[in-house]
């Protein structure tokens, strides 16, 4: 797993480009004789379990793209790709799936699991872009899949400790393009344009008051300005400026009040700066939810293996977004959060150029998707489901 995973930091590949990591983790899986299927343009794989159980199977999903941030860590296994690392943790992700998958096909075959099972392991692409799960989905990856599970490195807990939570995890994502149209000029004599750059500072304030201010508090929901594309020259007042964000929400009304706020104000703005904007939203990942059932079982897993200490309750959903969800709005499943920070070391956040794991967490996040999977295939327990 440790090889695995350093391998994949060395040579990350960002979102719709991981036709190497798709190679390196197919010819390992046929290695260990594996049947792998990959998936759609030859990025994402499919590994099977022998086929010794009967009925629906649990899947195991990983993601495998990586982020465009420059590494600055000073490792051996440091990104070898300029601009380009994994910040997300997705080659851990890729790591522990493989290390459960390893040891349940060894488990089967020594003849030592306790009744049968039937798996699949899921490594899909571009999952940053919200694209690899449906994409994955397309491709077959949920037929004979009854329930689902995965992990989701937290750099906030220490590698040796996990975090679950039932029920709503991550917040549904909305992206949102806004593009501004003004007339460029000379930047001596601003009076003749339309600056879009102006308006844009405008926009950017007057969102981050306004939004927040029109909601209700009880119900959260995050604006935030990733990106500002305007001008190229420092003595001249450009045309047109884009601005990129996101608006997260975990309550459908204060979403759908937040994005009409954001027109609210950009027609606002528009109208006070003499400029054209336009404002265009691209639905993310809808909410991650956890079942309760799925999430308990991986919690008494967690307990088993590591102690009731160790194993934690999340009070309050993440207000990220993670396309498992799509997964989910077609079977029952549980991601949880897996510690990986490094006792007595400052954490480094996800998505920052510092990013790193504890890698004694990839063989406990392994162990946990492993018995899990046992555990959901217990016969009694799909005899009572048939019951019900």
């Amino acid at each position: 797993m440790v090889e695995t995973r350093r391998h994949l930091h060395t040579h990350p590949e960002v979102s719709g480009e991981e036709t190497e990591t798709t190679r390196y983790l197919e010819e390992q899986l046929a290695s260990d004789g594996f049947e792998v299927r990959t998936g759609p343009a030859g990025r994402g794989v499919i590994a099977e379990s022998a086929g010794n159980g009967s009925g629906p199977g649990i899947a195991m999903r990983a993601d495998l793209d990586a982020l465009p941030i420059q590494d600055a860590k000073s490792v051996a296994y440091r990104s070898s790709v300029r601009g380009v690392m994994h910040a997300c943790g997705h080659d851990a992700h890729a790591a522990a799936v493989l290390g459960a998958a390893l040891a349940l096909d060894a488990a089967g075959k020594s003849g030592i699991l306790p009744w049968p099972v039937t798996w699949r392991a899921i490594f899909q692409p571009a999952e940053e872009t919200n694209h690899g799960a449906l994409e994955m989905i397309e491709a077959g990856a949920l037929e004979g899949v009854g329930a689902m599970l995965a992990l989701h490195v937290d750099p906030s807990r220490p590698a040796g400790t996990i975090g679950h939570r039932s029920g709503v995890l991550t917040a549904h994502c909305d992206e949102m393009r806004v593009l501004i149209r003004g007339r460029g000029g000379h930047a001596a004599r601003p009076y003749e344009s339309r600056d879009p750059i102006a308006a844009a500072a405008q926009l950017i304030n007057a969102l981050y008051v306004a939004v927040p201010r029109s909601l209700d508090p009880r119900h959260t929901v995050v604006l935030t300005i990733g990106s500002i594309a305007a001008g190229k020259r420092y003595n001249a007042i450009p045309d047109r400026a884009v601005l990129k964000g996101t608006v997260r929400s975990l309550d459908e009304n204060a979403r759908r009040r937040a994005v009409e706020r954001v027109r609210e104000v950009a027609a606002g703005v528009a109208r006070v700066s003499g400029t054209e904007i336009e404002v265009t939203f691209r639905s993310g990942p809808p909410s991650v939810m956890n079942d309760p059932d799925l999430t308990d079982l991986v919690r008494q897993c967690a307990v088993d293996l590591l102690g009731s200490d160790r194993v934690q309750h999340i009070g309050e959903p993440s207000m990220g977004g993670d396309d498992f969800a799509h997964y989910l709005k077609r079977v029952p499943g549980s991601l949880f959060r897996l510690g990986c920070s490094r006792p007595g070391a400052a954490s480094t956040g996800l998505h920052t150029p510092d990013f790193d794991v504890d890698e004694r967490a990839l063989g406990i996040g392994a162990k946990i998707l492993a018995r899990a999977v046992v555990r959901w295939s217990e016969p009694e327990t799909h005899e009572k489901e048939a019951k019900r």
